[in-house]
């Protein structure tokens, strides 16, 4: 086996044995987000403004610090672009959090591009450890093809379905990305780790 065959070789039985070793906290995630799917599910509405409370907050958050950073660096290249770029996530946060149904819109359309994006990858994650990793590649699989669906969905239904969309997305994505966690977890436990045999 060449060099790059047995470096490769140590990777995988080394990620295998650290997935055995950490099984429960990849379940006790992916039990965390199923819950937090379901309760989105449920009430859709709910989420969304929550959803979009905790952008608003991000975006300001980062405005502040990115504005203090700036003020701190004035002599720096790009001052008044870095300025321009705080100052737009503080009004931005600003925004989302004294109306947070007048971003539904936007944080639709890229809620919609993440899901697409998400989707795609989790597709090649999971061909990946088809090849390499886990015998329970098809959830993670389903999961790809669910977002990517989705994505689909959502842009059939806009904008009507803003004020909703984003908390149903957001259920449904936590469910199944949670539901592959678990399947992941359960098989990382029954897998013996690597050199025990």
């Amino acid at each position: 086996m060449s060099t790059s065959g047995a470096d490769i070789a140590r990777l995988q039985t080394s990620l295998g044995n650290s997935l055995h070793q950490h099984w429960r906290l990849f379940l006790a995630e992916g039990i965390i987000l199923l819950i937090l799917g379901i309760l989105a599910i449920v009430v859709p509405p709910v989420a969304t403004i929550a959803i979009e409370v905790l952008v608003g907050w991000l975006l300001l958050m980062s405005g502040i610090v990115g504005l203090i950073a700036t003020v701190r660096m004035r002599r720096a290249p790009g001052f008044l672009w870095s300025m321009l770029s705080a100052i737009l996530g503080i009004v931005a946060g600003i925004v989302l959090l004294r109306w947070p149904l007048s971003g539904a819109v936007s944080l639709t359309l890229i809620l919609t591009v993440f899901l697409l994006i998400e989707g795609i990858s989790s597709i090649f994650y999971a061909l990946e450890h088809k090849r390499e990793l886990s015998g329970r590649w098809g959830v993670m699989l389903f999961s790809g093809i669910v977002d990517v669906c989705l994505a689909a969905l959502i842009f059939a239904g806009f904008p009507g379905t803003a004020a909703w969309a984003i908390g149903l997305l957001i259920g449904v994505n936590l469910v199944f990305g949670g539901s592959a966690l678990i399947a992941m977890a359960l098989h990382a436990r029954d897998a013996a780790p690597a050199g025990s045999a």
